[in-house]
């Protein structure tokens, strides 16, 4: 990569320099005339690059690399799109690809994610810059640049993680910014944020951005409003024209009540005239979740040569979660449930249970350090892009045995009323999980010619994992060793269309059993999956398409029922999920740019030892969803742009056995977008409308350890942000 696009500087200062340039043609025009002089026309191009469609990615390797040469299928939502859809969240901002769906995320609650029909892991599964979070936040948005998602297996990228994919958040670099950004919606919610960068120094070699975000959030589900702050930091510093240090800073703060979901009417059918705005087991005193979450990111990097050069780079990422929560959940207070041994569902009159759940001081620690040499030769006429490393990872858990007491019932047609809260002790925090990871990498990019690639990888992994219970005895340990090996073959007949194929191993961390199995609480061992995928990639004008075809096998983990009519939590039998992923991102003509994806899976289980789960789509995932947004800048009104979307889902099954079935839905969001000039400021006034027509639908029908859960999707909603920049 050439040095001079490496530095954050100077590829920060690049738009501003084509606006200063016509800004000094401006200036010049009227001196020229003056003179009667002519001069030569001069036409000044760039690339722009505050759209929909995003080149590189650093997601689907160990360096930004072009994604046409990625073997991979990955999605890449800018910070141009992030800003037209005023997320806040992740779900706003992946509600954009269709392999996308949500698995257990709650209103006030941290959010999870279902990626190719398989549940991304809080461990494992989300980074910053590369480096692994604790995935029990809500990573603030204001700091990021782009959001990457890698589709799939990324054994080879991480080592330890979930089979549906990778979730990388690349955060802003300084750069010469002063910008105010203020925003409310149709609740009245209040949003302020400032971003502010700059360099300095005698070579301006010492780089600074910060952003800060005020938050009030005013919800769609009744009695839980709440409140964010936000902060970050990102530095920069050019120690050479061969090394460069980066480090990043982030720290947020949330509480909110959460909004428990609704369950299955007696286990076989969908909870009746509901409605999002309702919140279920309200309790008068019950207190918010409280979330604080700190991100901390270094990376160093030093050129040897122009071909060679060595990385280190580490993390720390820690949660502390304060649960208090009023919580619906089963019906041993309803008659109608009496003969059931665990009644997991409500009854079929609509009568639930209220727990008082208490779990505060839950508190997830990742640390994590990577070295890494990458560098290109060439041998026997073969051209090598080669990257070798090392890698150590660390997550502990500490927390309290949680307090669930059960405090009365009510029914979903009715207020509850205030019941008596529990009174008693908290439990002592105790360490729940420490798990070591080590891993040695490679990763081997040859070039037979022009149109033909190999890449050769694999990460040679070692987990040493312990479990505890509350006295501090070994629940379990469990060592291991494994390959996990990623081969992929590209063809390139043009520079700009890529075929590949690839085959990839992954290790996944085994699931937690539920509270009222008979192995409550047990944490299973690591799991092993495969996956093949082939796709095609073409970059046609100002738009990127693309196609993949993938099938993907893991080891089935469910709550398996007992004669007696009780649950073990067990590994058994596989899952197969194959689908087909199409793409699209960028301007689909002069005036319009899209991002539009559509989705299709088939999921299966087998032998699983429980028949009735078998033969049919699994659970909470639809067989197909599609999505598109799209940008349209009106003629003959400079600076103003009209935004819409729909995404669509087909229905999908609420429980195990496929007897319940959420409908299908398509729902429809407009906006705008106004860009102007106010007292010489560049101002850009945005407005969204989502689920315009105020459809109701199930938008999550999975579960969440070992319960199945019902979530609504949100009414009709609009917001409104004003950025300024000086």
């Amino acid at each position: 990569m050439d040095r001079l696009h490496r530095t954050s500087r100077e590829g920060a200062s690049a738009p501003r320099f084509t606006h200063n340039l016509l800004a000094l043609g401006l200036l010049l025009a009227p001196t020229a005339q003056a003179a009667d002089t002519e001069l030569p026309a001069v036409t000044v191009t760039g690339e722009d690059t505050s759209g929909y469609q995003a080149h590189s990615a650093s997601v689907g390797g160990f360096d930004a690399t072009p994604l046409l040469d990625t073997p991979a299928s990955i999605s890449v939502v800018t910070e141009a799109l992030i800003k037209d859809r005023q997320a806040r969240l992740l779900s706003e901002v992946l509600q954009n690809d269709a392999s996308v769906g949500e698995s257990y995320a709650p209103v006030g609650y941290y959010e999870n994610f279902v990626v190719r029909g398989f549940s991304l892991n809080s461990a494992s599964s989300y980074k910053i810059n590369g480096r692994t979070i604790t995935g029990e936040q809500n990573v603030g948005l204001e700091n990021k640049q782009q959001v990457e998602l890698l589709k799939g297996l990324s054994g080879l990228q991480s080592g330890v993680s979930e089979p549906g994919g990778l979730v990388n958040y690349v955060t802003k670099r300084p750069a010469n910014v002063r910008s105010v950004t203020v925003s409310t919606d149709d609740r009245g919610s209040g949003y302020l944020a400032t971003d502010v960068g700059g360099f300095f120094g005698n070579e301006q070699q010492f780089g600074l951005r910060a952003n800060v975000a005020h938050e009030e959030l005013h919800s769609y589900v009744e009695h839980t409003n709440g409140q964010r702050d936000f902060a970050s930091l990102a530095f920069d510093w050019n120690i050479s024209p061969d090394a460069l240090l980066q480090l990043d800073a982030e720290y947020q703060t949330r509480e909110q009540r959460s909004a428990p979901g609704y369950q299955l009417l007696g286990g076989t059918r969908l909870p009746h005239h509901t409605s999002p705005k309702k919140l279920l087991a309200h309790q008068s005193g019950s207190n918010p979740v409280t979330t604080d979450a700190l991100n901390l990111n270094g990376n160093f990097e030093y050129r040897f040569s122009d071909t060679w050069k060595g990385t280190i780079s580490a993390s720390r990422s820690r949660v502390v979660i304060d649960d208090y929560s009023a919580f619906a959940w089963g019906c041993y207070g309803s008659a109608s449930c009496a003969s059931a041994a665990v009644p997991n569902y409500f009854s079929p009159e609509g009568d639930y249970d209220l727990y008082d759940f208490r779990s505060p001081d839950d508190t997830r620690r990742n640390d994590e350090v990577q070295a890494a040499f990458t560098g290109a030769f060439d041998t026997v006429g073969l051209g090598h892009e080669l990257s070798v490393g090392a890698s150590a990872f660390r997550r502990v858990v500490d927390k309290r045995d949680t307090i669930n007491v059960m405090i009365g019932s009510a029914n979903i047609d009715s207020e509850p009323a205030d019941f008596a809260r529990y009174d008693g002790p908290l439990n002592d925090s105790y360490r729940r999980l420490d798990s070591r990871q080590y891993g040695l990498f490679f990763n081997d990019r040859i070039s037979f010619n022009e149109q033909w690639q190999t890449v050769l990888g694999g990460r040679e992994v070692r987990l040493d994992e312990e479990t505890f219970d509350s006295q501090g005895e070994t629940t379990r340990h469990t060592q291991r060793y494994v390959f996990l090996p990623q081969a992929a073959l590209i063809y390139k007949p043009l520079h700009n269309l890529a075929l590949y194929t690839r085959y990839s191993k992954g290790l996944s961390l085994g699931g937690e059993a539920a509270w009222f199995t008979t192995n409550a609480f047990e944490i299973l061992a690591p799991t092993v999956s495969r996956q093949i995928e082939a796709g095609i990639k073409y970059d046609w004008q100002r738009i990127s398409l693309a196609a993949a075809l993938f099938q993907i096998r893991q080891a089935y983990q469910y709550s398996r029922p007992n004669d007696d009519g009780t649950f073990t939590f067990t590994q058994q039998g596989e899952q197969k999920n194959t689908g087909l992923e199409l793409s699209a991102n960028g301007w689909a003509s002069q005036r319009l740019q899209i991002a539009a994806s559509v989705a299709a899976i088939r999921a299966r289980v087998s032998d699983s030892g429980t028949p009735a789960y078998e033969g049919h789509q699994a659970i909470n995932v639809p067989t197909l969803r599609a999505n598109l947004q799209g940008d349209y800048a009106l003629p003959g009104i400079d600076g103003l742009a009209l935004l819409g979307g729909v995404q669509y889902s087909a229905s999908k099954y609420a429980n195990r056995q496929g007897g319940v079935e959420t409908g299908a839905y398509a729902i429809f969001n407009v906006g705008s977008r106004y860009s102007t000039r106010i007292d010489g400021y560049d101002t850009v006034f945005r407005l969204t409308v989502d689920n315009l027509f105020d459809k109701r639908y199930w938008r999550d029908a999975g579960e969440y350890l070992g319960d199945g859960y019902l979530f609504q999707g949100a009414p009709l909603t609009a917001r409104l942000s004003a950025s300024i920049n000086f």
